[in-house]
């Protein structure tokens, strides 16, 4: 019987202090009408907290700029109304024991969740979403500024209703992510560039405004990815000397945490090591890392050829890699949409009694 304790151990570094290993991944459901999340949403987050998950990291939620959605029922982390019902997120997640930090989103040039949806003008660092995919107008610097600044006010927000650490969504090929990769970043002025170091300007420039506003103690995490909705092979970093010059000046900038998202955790990020993209953030940089990307599932995160309903897979091989200090949390996903007692069941070693994966519960918000 695999040994589940290492999951279970308290994690702290300093300024985030959590009950156990496991993270929730953040998950977009669109069950906030008008931007505005609801009772059923708290209930929803606070389950999983009851299921003794350490931290929720929230869905994305939408900073104070008039494109930073894709759909209308997204939920926005500006507005009285919306930031009222926050607190009330956070007070359920709270009574249950967990921490929680709200995932900050911009989703710049991608395409709304509904085509007939009259959205606004797409910001994005050229207008590109990805090879020959045009959308949206290309940023400004003042646009620049007005963003950096949205991020900034709204970390300063996870604070203030006593969030235990903000999120800055930096991958998938959403706003922060386009400014990385060379594809969608065909600027000539600062923040283009040939290199990912040059690239990152407009990341590092974000990420040190809310350090700026945060203080010192409370933690950054920050979400990467190689891979983009637009293009799966795609990659910011071709070598671990690339990676570096990519991560290093965000945690240099205040990033404490770096949560790296892979569509198989299992996957070596580079040829010649074992290591995955979570275990090379934490080699390059030194930080605390979150490895992301089916635990728990036989099948790949967003395999075009997945099954509506997907089994349950051993953890050995996560729990190895736990063992040998690879990355030091562990984020769970769609397991946790469909079973909000995983973690609890895992902690018993009930893994017999974990429920599958079914895309249909993607509909309810359970």
């Amino acid at each position: 019987m695999a040994d589940f304790r290492l999951l279970f151990e308290p994690f702290s570094n300093g300024k985030l202090n959590l009950r156990n290993r496991i993270v929730m991944a953040p998950m977009t459901r669109y069950a906030s009408a008008d931007g505005i999340p609801t009772k059923e949403v708290a209930d929803y987050y606070r389950r999983r907290a009851e299921g003794e998950v350490g931290l929720v990291i929230t869905e994305g939620v939408g900073i104070d700029r008039r494109s930073a959605s894709r759909d209308p029922s997204v939920p926005n982390f500006f507005g009285r109304r919306a930031l009222e019902n926050w607190r009330k997120v956070v007070a359920a997640v709270h009574s249950c024991g967990a921490e929680i930090a709200p995932q900050l989103w911009h989703v710049g040039a991608s395409p709304p969740k509904d085509p007939d949806w009259d959205e606004p003008v797409r910001e994005s660092p050229s207008g590109i979403f990805g090879e020959g995919i045009e959308r949206g107008q290309a940023m400004d610097e003042a646009a620049i500024a007005g963003t950096i600044e949205a991020y900034a006010s709204a970390a300063e927000e996870t604070k203030r209703m006593g969030c235990g650490a903000v999120e800055l969504h930096g991958a998938h090929g959403y706003l922060i992510d386009q400014f990385f990769w060379e594809v969608t970043n065909r600027r000539n002025d600062p923040y283009g560039g040939s290199s990912i170091a040059e690239r990152s300007r407009f990341a590092v420039e974000t990420v040190k405004a809310i350090r700026s506003r945060v203080g010192e103690n409370f933690p950054i995490i920050f979400r990467l990815s190689q891979w983009k909705i637009p293009d799966y092979a795609a990659k910011n970093a071709q070598t671990p000397q690339e990676l570096e010059q990519w991560l290093a000046p965000l945690a240099d900038a205040g990033v404490d945490i770096f949560h790296c998202s892979q569509r198989r955790f299992w996957e070596p990020e580079f040829e010649g090591s074992p290591l995955n993209l979570a275990g090379w953030a934490k080699k390059v940089t030194g930080c605390p890392t979150i490895t992301v990307g089916s635990v728990g599932l036989s099948e790949a995160f967003l395999d075009p050829d997945a099954r509506p309903e997907i089994a349950t897979a051993p953890l050995d091989d996560l729990l190895a890699r736990l063992e040998r200090e690879e990355f030091d949390l562990v984020a769970i996903g769609r397991a946790l949409i469909s079973d909000p007692q995983w973690a609890r069941k895992v902690k018993a070693g009930q893994t017999n009694l974990l429920i599958p994966y079914n895309a249909a519960d993607l509909q309810r918000l359970y």
